[in-house]
């Protein structure tokens, strides 16, 4: 009982912490500490014995494919690798180009972004993606004089939907399909018809939402972004790209997909250094990526890893499992994902979920179904993921009135529908 009122407290802390966003200065730089909830809970577990010293760090340093530092070291060498493209102006180029094919049209421009977003989302992260666009579309919306809601949203929507078709699109992805020992193509082969299914429609839901607002036409002028490193842009795209063909054949090749993000992200540091040594320039780009890197993530999912090792240990998971395991699993795991994730946050409902997945036995549809629920869970309410208190914090900065009960209204009005098409998307695919 004492482990439970602990994870519980824990996990409310780390949500409510998420939300007040407390942060400390250190040598100029805001450092956020959200996460020192979930590590107080885990430090008393451990100090107090209910979970035992060599247990713990028997998890974190375990052989096996759910060690939370390889899925780490997986997640934060592509985020890297895409937040090095935003810094050479990549993503501000793309969301230019895309005002200026719009032809004056919203309608054109708000089917515009929801691909471009998508598409983006799909081949970098939903987190990069939604802290990039952002700010873009607020300045966009500002001097186009156009409600920047529809955008907003859609963007949100979109990242956080098509994140779900790639292993690598979200950490939830990464933690739960590493956890089940799912390779990258097989993971694409059965997650492509729910991320198509949820994605057409969310879009059709957004579309029929906002439709009348996007009447009125854009009279604003794109701007003009010129890429100044063109250089560094093809290096890092080369690196990016070869990365991601390298983990889909993971499996094949029998490499782990850690190492290969690893070795991408190396391979990029050598790169841009030599090329900046060779131009005689400060590999500003460089610096700028990794002070943007979420390092944050890697405390709250160490502290998590620890708070759930104890609950299963305290066979809390295992009454958890049980009534999970007594309906339909595809359905019980990925609406109760989807609403976890709202209540504790979807990277620490992962890590519970991994725990309650491995005494289910051998379940893939509750797999991809909790796959499913993290990604579409995340827009239901702010809580469901970091990137949506990142993201009404940006909009607060911007001017932009956009709370709480908003966020909830368009969130569940698109979530619901998302949600049962992509597990029906699912229950079609089979896995």
């Amino acid at each position: 009982m004492a482990t439970t009122i602990i994870f519980a407290l824990a996990c409310a802390g780390t949500v409510v912490f998420a939300l007040v966003k407390p942060q400390i200065r250190v040598k100029g730089y805001e450092l956020s500490v959200f996460y020192v909830p979930a590590l107080l809970g885990a430090l008393i577990l451990v100090f107090s014995g209910l979970l035992d010293w060599s247990a713990a760090v028997n998890g974190l340093t375990a052989d096996t494919d759910i060690n939370p530092l390889k899925i780490l070291a997986l997640f934060l060498s592509m985020t890297l690798l895409s937040v090095f493209l935003d810094e050479t102006g990549f993503f501000r180029y793309l969301a230019s180009l895309a005002v200026r094919k719009c032809g004056g049209s919203q309608v054109r421009l708000f089917i515009i972004f929801y691909c471009m977003v998508s598409a983006l989302t799909v081949f970098t992260s939903n987190d990069v993606v939604i802290l990039t666009f952002t700010p873009f579309i607020c300045y966009f919306s500002k001097n186009a004089r156009v409600d920047p809601v529809p955008y907003l949203v859609s963007e949100f929507v979109a990242a956080n939907t098509a994140s779900m078709l790639l292993i690598i699109g979200n950490p939830t992805n990464i933690y739960l399909g590493t956890m089940a020992g799912i390779d990258f193509f097989p993971y694409v082969k059965v997650m492509a018809l729910p991320a198509v299914c949820a994605t057409v429609t969310a879009f059709a839901v957004l579309l029929a939402l906002f439709y009348k607002r996007l009447k009125a036409p854009v009279s604003a002028a794109p701007e003009n972004v010129v890429i100044e490193q063109k250089t560094l842009l093809v290096f890092g795209l080369a690196v990016l790209s070869v990365c991601t063909l390298a983990l889909a054949v993971s499996g094949f090749i029998d490499v782990p997909m850690w190492l290969i993000s690893v070795a991408g992200l190396l391979t990029l540091l050598i790169g841009v250094f030599l090329i900046s040594l060779l131009k005689c320039r400060r590999p500003g780009e460089l610096l700028r990526t990794f002070r943007r890197g979420p390092w944050e993530v890697v405390p709250l999912v160490i502290s998590m890893f620890i708070l759930v090792l104890a609950l299963e240990a305290s066979g809390a998971t295992a009454v958890i499992a049980g009534l999970l395991n007594s309906g339909n699993t595809l359905f019980t795991y990925g609406i109760a994902s989807a609403l976890a994730a709202n209540l504790i946050n979807n990277i620490p409902m992962s890590v519970l979920f991994s725990s309650l997945l491995m005494g289910g036995g051998d379940d893939l549809p509750a797999v991809y179904a909790s796959v499913i629920g993290s990604n579409i869970g995340a827009y239901i309410t702010p809580i469901g993921a970091l990137a949506g208190v990142m993201w009404l914090g940006i909009l607060r900065n911007q001017g932009i009135n956009f709370g709480f009960a908003k966020f909830v209204a368009y969130g569940a009005c698109v979530a619901v529908p998302a949600l049962l098409a992509a597990l029906a998307g699912l229950l079609a695919a089979g896995p």
